[in-house]
């Protein structure tokens, strides 16, 4: 019986299991049946329309820049070193590293004993070349006196031979007695010789005597020049640096004792590419001299100074490449000499150029001006020069149209756009806040519990100045509307 019951039980299971069946088939026939009867017919195809940012291309007379790292350094830098070796006895109370010292002011002196004892004894050489030379003029004197004495003497002689000769061609005189005037007038011009001898050695000893002065005074100027040199004096107002001197210490000779920097004598050396170098050039291949901005970063604030190009480097030097231009700085305050800058320099004009931001350009030279009907055009323009991030552009055409400005691989020519104008000089997506959400803003962060006290002050004191993106004010006035 039990068995019985069973079976009965599995057949009614089974079919209830094929009723199942037959009615899923019946369900998949009339849903495919369906399916074949519906209308195939695809649905009506709707162009898509971006919202794109577009900014008017105007052209304009664009002064551009060029940027470049520095060095400040002073055209005027003195290294002081000691002319001769030596004690030091006394130092200046500015002698020190960043001392400031005026011009004249003394610095260093040395021990001047020797050079003193120098300067005496070039002294006393000087009184013994002028007694000298004194001396030598008094004996040029008496051989001239000589001389004239001798040839009077010889001029007689001469006149007594004469009359003996006379005497003799009268038959008056004797031979004896010409022979004998003859001897004496001999005698005469031999003493008349000897006279020129002793003048020419006067001379001689005038002309030694004259350069035996001249070189006492040489020496002379030596150790009063020796003697000053052993004290130092400031070559003009400046600091000093890299001082290395105490008093009591032994120098030697041209001994670096410290060097000595003009502060108020500032330029800056920059290097710059050659195609950035062609570009400060005039029309005659001069280099031009362009006013520059030199700025320093500091914690909390910048230093900045003006200036203009003065000159550029006389070679490109070994292993470098372009060209290091020096600029002059007409007030550089807080500035020091090795100190790294940031130097901005003023091209020359560009007329006829558009400026634009940057992301209007693509990779293909490029770019989207509004056309007909709100559709996009491809425009080829020529990149002139990068600034920052904006571009200056030329090309034909590109005067008064609509450019794209921030475009995306979604957007290309012929595509429908939906634009959104913003003005040339305007950011187009910081904004300032409103009054009204600036209150709703403030209520907002002093009603907070989560915020400590001291960030509620700092989140309210940049809520006056803060600017923020358009998206993100519309989003808040949607909500507060909401």
């Amino acid at each position: 019986m039990r068995f019985l019951r069973q079976s009965l039980f599995g057949v009614f299971l089974a079919f209830l299991t094929l009723a199942l069946l037959f009615v899923a088939v019946q369900l998949i026939a009339s849903a495919v049946q369906e399916a074949l009867n519906r209308d195939s017919a695809p649905p009506e195809a709707r162009e898509r329309t971006f919202a794109v940012s577009v900014q008017r291309a105007e052209f304009q007379t664009v002064t551009p820049y060029l940027e470049a790292f520095g060095e400040v350094q002073s055209r005027r830098r003195l290294e002081l070193r000691a002319a001769l070796g030596g004690r030091v006895i006394a130092l200046a109370e500015d002698f020190e590293d960043g001392g400031v010292v005026q011009a004249g002011e003394v610095l260093v002196e040395l021990d001047p004993a020797d050079a003193q004892s120098a300067l005496d004894r070039a002294k006393s050489d000087l009184l013994d070349a002028q007694f000298e030379e004194r001396d030598a003029e008094r004996s040029l004197l008496l051989a001239q006196d000589e001389l004239n004495s001798a040839t009077a003497q010889a001029e007689l002689r001469g006149r007594a031979l004469q009359r003996q000769e006379n005497l003799q061609s009268r038959g008056v005189g004797t031979p004896a007695a010409v022979e004998e005037a003859e001897l004496a007038e001999a005698a005469a011009q031999q003493s008349v010789l000897a006279r020129r001898i002793a003048l020419a050695q006067a001379e001689s000893r005038v002309d030694q005597a004259a350069t035996l002065l001249s070189r006492a005074r040489i020496a002379l100027e030596a150790a009063e020049r020796d003697l000053d040199d052993m004290t130092v004096r400031a070559g003009f107002d400046g600091t000093l640096t890299d001082v290395s001197l105490v008093e009591g210490r032994l120098v030697s000779a041209n001994e670096k004792l410290a060097e000595l920097v003009d502060p108020n004598a500032l330029e800056v050396a920059f290097r710059v590419s050659t195609a950035q170098y062609v570009r400060l050039l005039d029309a005659g291949g001069k280099l031009i001299d362009a006013p520059v901005t030199v700025s320093l970063e500091v914690t909390g604030t910048d230093l900045t100074a003006k200036g203009r190009i003065s000159r550029d480097s006389g070679s490109a030097g070994e292993g470098q490449t372009g060209r290091l231009i020096y600029a002059r700085l007409d007030d550089a305050p807080g500035f020091k000499p090795g100190d790294f800058v940031t130097v901005t320099v003023e091209e020359q004009s560009l007329d006829n150029v558009v400026r634009l931001p940057s992301s209007v350009l693509d990779s293909a030279g490029t770019v989207l001006v509004l056309g007909a009907d709100d559709r996009l055009e491809v425009l080829p323009v020529q990149l002139i020069r990068r600034q920052g991030d904006d571009v200056l552009l030329r090309g034909d055409g590109l005067d008064g149209r609509e450019v794209v400005v921030g475009r995306t691989p979604l957007l290309g020519g012929g595509v429908r756009v939906r634009p959104l104008r913003v003005e040339a000089n305007a950011d187009p997506d910081m904004v300032e806040l409103s009054d009204e959400l600036r209150a709703q803003l403030v209520a907002q962060v002093e009603a907070s519990d989560q915020m400590p006290n001291d960030m509620k002050a700092r989140v309210l004191g940049q809520l006056n100045e803060v600017k923020v993106p358009a998206s993100l004010v519309r989003s808040i006035e949607t909500r507060a509307g909401g």
